[in-house]
């Protein structure tokens, strides 16, 4: 990481252990955010099996599993379904990573969390390195990663994603899952395309706004606001993968997947009024879900 970057101890957690200072004030306003978020789709969707997610879910609702919408349980399944529906998201994209092994280091760029990288664990048994600019999500994945007695394996640290303390073709595979619409992609892929070995995978799972539609829509304009983010275009996407040693391998719209879990979500309590903005730009074609694996040559 940059040197100059200034940095504050961390003594709640681990004395040896520093948090870099962010290196822009756009950064420090990611990680105020991060750091106050606390929604309870976030959080009680996690308590069903304590994978705690921060991206959302693709694939069919089991109506049969929601039963009678006014039975006292209902809403306690529907949030059950929600989970299942983001976990199968998340396996999508680590199905995606290729033959792994249990010697192999993953990385996770934008962790959040820590869900995906006990689940990247639990299928490969690798070691699984995650990053965050949110002390908060970076302690509660370690804190988690030890009570599940993996910390030796799952590691989560705060440091910013365009820079990490990785050595140069030290990952078989990394991934952002719903994080790179805080990034300069160029910059992105080219940290990407540096930590990962020659015919290692990068894989992303992301919204993007459709060129086809010309601009950024109304719809991509309010997420942005919302999450204080700047959605790129799947176009950009391509361009700055093959600047940077990064050939797609598979592109996948799965924006006709994960309409049914927005749909669901915006039926239950959990709603945050974003909602009718990703349903909306998802049906007329503004936004899409996208997902690009690709490999470093």
């Amino acid at each position: 990481m940059d040197s100059s970057v200034t940095s504050t101890e961390l003594t709640a957690t681990d004395a040896s252990l520093f948090i870099p200072g962010p290196a822009t004030p756009y950064q420090g306003d990611i990680a105020r955010y991060w750091d106050g978020e606390a929604r309870p789709v976030n959080l009680r969707l996690g308590d069903v099996d304590g994978l705690y997610h921060h991206h959302y879910g693709i694939g069919d609702v089991d109506h049969s599993a929601l039963g009678d919408p006014s039975d006292s349980e209902s809403e306690k399944k529907l949030i059950s379904e929600l989970h299942r529906l983001e976990s199968a998201q998340a396996e999508v994209l680590l199905g995606h990573l290729g033959e792994i092994g249990r010697d192999d280091t993953l990385v996770d760029a934008g962790c959040g969390r820590g869900g995906s990288m006990v689940m990247a664990h639990q299928r490969f048994g690798c070691k699984v390195e995650g990053v965050t600019l949110s002390a908060k999500q970076a302690d509660f994945a370690n804190n988690r990663a030890r009570e599940l007695g993996i910390q030796d394996h799952v590691r989560s640290r705060v440091c910013n994603m365009l820079s990490t303390p990785f050595e140069t073709g030290q990952a078989a595979g990394s991934w952002n899952n719903e994080s790179s619409m805080y990034v300069d992609l160029d910059d992105l892929f080219a940290e990407h395309s540096r930590i990962l070995r020659v015919g290692g995978r990068y894989v992303t799972i992301t919204g993007c706004w459709n060129p086809r539609y010309g601009q950024p829509s109304k719809w991509v304009s309010q997420i942005n606001a919302h999450f204080e983010c700047n959605i790129h275009s799947r176009r950009e996407y391509l361009r700055a993968m093959a600047d940077n040693r990064l050939v797609p391998q598979a592109v996948i719209d799965l924006t006709p997947d994960t309409l049914p879990y927005w749909e669901l979500r915006a039926t239950s309590s959990l709603v945050t009024g974003i909602e009718e903005a990703f349903i909306n730009s998802y049906r007329d074609g503004s936004f899409q879900y996208v997902l690009i694996a690709a490999d470093r040559v």
